[in-house]
């Protein structure tokens, strides 16, 4: 009995020491992957074309409610923090760019729009609900990952600090 008490409380302090040390341990934010998609216009945009600027990265679509509720604001962040760095860009769901093109103009988007599709989704883990955000730093890492809508006045302290952070376009995957 006494070497089971002694087993169990010298196992329980090995995991609390452990799970301190876990603590303690800064975990590097994932690289965020690359992709090659259309924008509206037909032209390629590769998300690593904007490695050492912050990055908005929006998964939406036409048809939906809380998007079409974020995407003014989005409008708004990327006209007051474009100077300082930041790049939003918007993945659009829709099946195909006919809506989409007409939502652009509609909204007055002032930052790029590309096709989407299953497989880009998925390398962001996938896309089951939207919208999707992700805050990708200048050194390429996703920082967070906002499903649904998002409060605006989280997402802009979260780029006010990605803005001021020191992290170098330098990483290498």
């Amino acid at each position: 009995m006494v070497i089971a008490v002694g087993l169990g409380l010298y196992l329980l302090n090995r995991r609390e020491n452990i799970s301190h040390r876990l603590r303690l341990t800064s975990v590097e934010p994932p690289l965020a992957p690359d992709f090659s998609l259309s924008t509206l216009s037909g032209e390629k945009l590769s998300l690593s074309d904007y490695r050492g600027k912050v990055v908005l990265l929006d998964f939406w679509a036409t048809w939906c409610e809380p998007c079409r509720e974020e995407i003014p604001h989005f409008v708004e962040l990327q006209s007051h923090y474009r100077d300082q760095g930041l790049q939003i860009i918007g993945v659009s769901m829709d099946d195909g760019p006919e809506p989409v093109r007409e939502f652009y103009r509609q909204f007055h988007m002032n930052y790029p729009v590309v096709m989407g599709n299953a497989k880009t989704g998925g390398l962001f883990g996938g896309v089951l609900g939207l919208p999707i955000a992700l805050l990708i730093g200048r050194d390429g890492r996703i920082y967070s990952k906002h499903i649904g809508a998002t409060d605006m006045a989280v997402l802009d302290r979260e780029i006010n600090a990605r803005l001021q952070a020191r992290e170098t376009s330098e990483t290498t995957p």
